[in-house]
Formats: structure tokens, sequence, C-alpha cells
């Protein structure tokens, strides 16, 4: 037990426990922060035995409704499902501001299910900071599917991209014009693209839509695991879901003859993850530092002044904290 929180009830699938957990790592307390980190430490050996999948879209695309046809899928085989949906911050009170229980209702009420809004706040992109430890802690509670939901096409989608295993990218039926919207670096991150509404009158549009989608792929190096494939399918009908799930199974199997493939990979995402922690802790410690703080506000007049360069400026601020 760290704190408060009873491990092993978490470990058992607890979800009020595993929520409790949730909400000590995003505290942004000191002595709160290293409670959680000896909570992890404990929970390391019990996690990793998932599968992580980033989902993200365009807005309007109707992530909610796939997620929620998609989770409900997996329960059905035998899974258990987390659901980390990324809101965007109330400007007020810093919240999340969406609301994902009450956006997939139906997932939300499945006891082998757990939906949990963290919001973004200064996260970089827009991914708040502690999804990667919230994903952890839902792998320790037993959750073999996790799913990482980002608030939209962005700069977010690089840093999901870094913590899952396998990318979902969902689009509208009639992409010609958004295909030229779309960076091609958020193309190559995709492990597969998602024609969403695929039924009714825009069932046509969505097939012509994948030939856009499949033929602009195709021009792209995404290495020699996966090719990525392009598909269609209708969550509000559940019609294509199955098949999306089946595909994700398809590339694991294909992942473990590429000896540890997804081992390596998250491997790799850890080195980046410490990475990205120092420069965000150096970057706390400088904010705290009392010498610096009284001293800052002398430091950005001169270089809004043009009196000294920001370089200079900067190499002040490295002496001033010693670092």
């Amino acid at each position: 037990m760290a704190g408060n929180i009873d491990g092993a009830a978490l470990r058992a699938g607890d979800r009020r426990s595993l929520a409790k957990a949730i909400t000590l790592i995003e505290s942004q307390r000191e002595d709160d922060r290293e409670t959680s980190q000896a909570l992890l430490n404990a929970l390391l050996p019990h996690t990793g035995k998932s599968i992580r999948i980033g989902i993200t879209g365009v807005p309007g695309v109707g992530k909610s409704t796939f997620i929620e046809a998609f989770g409900l899928h997996l329960l059905r085989m035998g899974r258990r499902v987390a659901v980390l949906a990324v809101d965007p911050s109330s400007p007020r009170a810093g919240g999340s501001i969406l609301g994902d229980k009450t956006r997939m209702e139906a997932l939300s009420r499945e006891q082998n299910a757990f939906i949990r809004p963290s919001p973004a706040g200064s996260a970089l992109g827009g991914v708040a900071l502690k999804t990667r430890e919230s994903m952890l802690l839902c792998e320790a509670a037993g959750f073999d599917v996790i799913l990482v939901e980002t608030v939209g096409v962005g700069q977010s989608e690089h840093q999901v991209a870094g913590m899952v295993d396998f990318f979902c990218l969902l689009m509208l039926p009639g992409g010609g014009d958004e295909l030229q919207g779309i960076k091609k670096g958020i193309l190559e991150l995709a492990d597969t693209i998602v024609i969403n509404k695929a039924d009714g009158d825009g069932m046509g549009l969505a097939r012509m839509t994948r030939q856009h989608y499949a033929s602009a792929m195709a021009l792209l190096n995404h290495g020699d695991l996966w090719q990525p494939r392009v598909v269609t399918c209708s969550a509000l009908h559940n019609e294509g879901v199955a098949d999306i799930w089946a595909m994700v199974e398809e590339f694991r199997e294909e992942a473990s003859k590429a000896n540890g493939a997804i081992s390596r990979k998250r491997a790799e995402q850890n080195l980046a993850w410490m990475r990205q922690l120092v420069d965000e802790l150096l970057r706390m410690g400088l904010n705290r530092h009392p010498g610096l703080r009284a001293a800052l506000p002398d430091i950005e007049a001169r270089v809004r002044r043009a009196e000294v360069t920001p370089v200079a400026a900067a190499m002040e601020i490295m002496q001033l904290s010693r670092i």
C-alpha cells in the first residue's frame, strides 16, 4: 500500500482504487508525487501485458461512438478495456470539460470497462502529462486493452504514437480536401486509417475516400514490420468494428514473429519518456529556484528591450541556477 491506495485491491481490478491511484499521480503536490512513484514502482512488475492502442481523428469523425462500439466488442470477446481520454482543459477550473462518461454511456456501465477523462492541462500538444503512468496503473489492474483517445488531429498525435503499440486515425468520407490538410507526418504515424460513418448514402463516398487514402499511404515509408491498412466502418451501426480488432490481433501476431518488436518499441518509448521528463523536471526546478525567480523579471525585461540576446539571457539563467 502506498499512502491510502490499496495496491492489492487495484491489482484485483477494483475500479475505485484505480481511480484514486490515477488522481494521486495527477496531483501536483510534491509529497503526492513521491507517494505515486512508490506505488508505480511497486506495481511495475505487473504492467506491460496489454495491447496499447491510440485513437485520434478530425472533429466530428465520431471518436466517442467508435470507441464505445469498439470497447463493447472487446468486452464481448472477453477483454477488459480501459479508455484514457485526454480532454481539453477548462480555462477557468483546469478540469476536463468533455465528460467522457456521458459520451460513452453504455461502455461506462460495464464492469470490465474503465473510462478516465484526463485534463490536458499544460502538457505538450494537449496530451495529459500523466497519461503514460495512468496506462501503467490500468495494466496493473488487469485491463488488457488500453485505448488512448486524443483531443484531435495535431501535435498530440506524435505524443500518443510515442506511448502506444498501434495507432488508429479516424477519418470521414469525402477525404479529398482533408487529405490536403492532413500533415504527412500524421499519415506516417498511422498503423491504420479507418473511414468512419460508411453507411447509408455515404457508403459510396466512403469507398472512394478509402481509395484516396490507400493511394496516399502507399507512397509513404512505414518500415518492414507492418503495412498500414485503410478500411471502412460504421461505428453507429457496429459494422466493420470486429474486422478492426481482427486487424489489431494480426498486427500483434506479426510483431511477435519479429523477435519482440513491440518490446523493443516500448523500450525506446520509455527512453524518450525519460528524456521528456528530465526536460520538464529541469523547467520545474528553474521555476522554483528562489534566486532565479527574483532575477527573472529583470532578465526578461532586458531581452524585450534588446539589451541582451536570448542566448546570453539563457546562459545567465543557467549560471544563476547552477545547472
